[in-house]
């Protein structure tokens, strides 16, 4: 049997999939040029082979599977609103490219520049209207007591209290409360801030539940003095096919975020920092690969000319390599055009007396071993150009924390410096676009962890953008 959490997850797919068809819809009429002229009857049949039936159908199994993994349905109820329309952006622009990749390998003459971005707005668009539709009407009906879930707590301690002034404070989530499960103890008696009362102790809760309408327990328990007894409690609610949820402040994360997911046949709870990860990040590396790709080419004559001048200016290699620590502290190998005399690491040893900054990095405005191209490099940033090669092999983002030298790494005594290193080194970020190095080392670390926990792929465009000005300037350059 169908619960009603799984009927408005439906719900929202079907909303989901008539978006995505009437987009299509819309963009082949509106991108149709002169056909528009013609009854939109006329243009459908246009429009309709056998091929393009048979290409379409195969689109449509996987938009619903990308969809699904998006994990645009998974416990829709519980979804903010503001994630929501976040994962209906970010999953609508996966079913574009599941278009622009149908029309590169099919050569599928109706889909252009011009209807991809028709489809793309339009389907976002026709989404969001219809998933805020479907909330106002939830919301509506649940206030009027339609479409609710009969809700059980186990336990009655504080934290139990407290979520059941929670969810009696937002009646458009859905639920009713029944009441608390619970052995006597001081204090359970009589439940404080909450109208509702002990309905049945753990001896009875089996046959409470068989006699009672309950859609959901939610346990509250001291887990790790009654293992044993919340153990028993989900057995007993998969014997008779009620939902159980575990509410635990045991593993709550500071800083990151969490979720629940099945490894095997266990159930692993999974918690992280920052936003980076699921279908984003395949966003990210895409646009990590297009951008770096184009502009190497685009950037050819310059990297050539810059070699050239390096090698007729300064003797030594034209490129300094250096190892860098990249994603969960792996090296990899950095490349720069060189602005330093040949043996410069060898004497920063000497020049570690004159560091200007605080912290393990190491930096110097007037370092003697910068070659006069070199600050000319370093001004106009044209230095860092290679490193497109380290985003193109995977080492680094075109956004993310400057990588490290290994020297300053080891240099590190503060351990929330450390999860910078959760996220791909880039090429620009906060600290780059907002003074560099005539920022204090603490400001640029506190700048990397605002960067990782407000991340989106907004933000990485802003940072780019912010980027060019700031190469212009050469601010905080050294």
């Amino acid at each position: 049997m169908t619960n009603k959490g799984d009927t408005i997850s439906n719900l929202a797919r079907a909303i989901d999939l008539a978006a995505l068809g009437l987009a299509f819809v819309l963009a082949a009429w509106l991108g149709a040029g002169d056909a528009r002229q013609m009854p939109f009857s006329d243009v459908l049949a246009l429009r309709i082979k056998l091929q393009n039936f048979i290409a379409f159908s195969m689109v449509v199994v996987i938009w619903i599977t990308t969809l699904t993994y998006v994990g645009l349905y998974h416990t829709y109820i519980y979804r903010s609103k503001t994630r929501e329309l976040r994962d209906v952006v970010v999953a609508m622009t996966c079913c574009t490219g599941v278009l622009v990749i149908f029309h590169v390998l099919l050569d599928i003459q109706l889909i252009g520049q011009w209807f991809l971005a028709l489809f793309w707005l339009s389907t976002i668009a026709l989404a969001i209207a219809g998933r805020l539709t479907l909330r106002l009407a939830l919301r509506q009906s649940r206030r009027d007591g339609q479409n609710v879930r009969y809700l059980l707590i186990a336990g009655s301690n504080a934290r139990a209290m407290e979520l059941a002034r929670r969810i009696e404070s937002i009646p458009e989530l859905g639920y009713r409360l029944l009441g608390f499960v619970d052995d006597p103890w001081d204090g359970t008696n009589s439940p404080t801030g909450t109208a509702h009362r002990i309905v049945s102790d753990f001896t009875g809760f089996a046959d409470y539940i068989a006699r009672n309408v309950v859609d959901e327990v939610m346990l509250c328990l001291p887990v790790k003095s009654l293992y044993e007894r919340s153990s028993e409690i989900v057995a007993q609610c998969e014997e008779q096919g009620i939902t159980a949820r575990l509410v635990s402040d045991m593993l709550t994360p500071r800083l990151g975020s969490s979720h629940v997911e099945r490894f095997d046949n266990k159930l692993v709870l999974t918690i992280h920092t920052g936003g980076m990860r699921g279908w984003t990040m395949i966003i990210k590396r895409m646009l990590d690969l297009v951008g770096s790709a184009v502009s190497l080419i685009l950037l050819l004559p310059v990297l050539l000319a810059v070699a050239v001048l390096i090698r007729l200016r300064s003797p030594g290699p034209i490129f300094f390599v250096q190892e860098r620590m990249g994603l969960n502290k792996r090296r990899f190998k950095l490349y720069k055009f060189r602005t330093m005399v040949v043996n410069a690491e060898e004497k920063i040893g000497a020049l570690e007396h004159l560091n200007e900054v605080a912290g393990p990095a190491f930096k110097l405005r007037n370092d003697p071993r910068i070659t006069p191209l070199g600050r000319v490099l370093r001004k106009t940033s044209l230095d860092e150009l290679p490193q497109l090669f380290n985003v193109l092999k995977g080492d680094m983002s075109l956004v993310g924390p400057r990588p490290l030298p290994v020297r300053d790494y080891e240099g590190f005594n503060t351990t929330w410096h450390r999860r910078r290193f959760s996220v791909k080194p880039g090429i620009t970020c906060l600290w780059q676009v907002m003074g560099r190095s005539s920022i204090p080392f603490e400001r640029w670390m506190e700048l990397d962890m605002q960067y990782i926990d407000q991340w989106s792929l907004l933000l990485d465009l802003q940072i780019i953008l912010k980027t060019i000005p700031a190469i212009v300037k050469g601010s905080g350059a050294l």
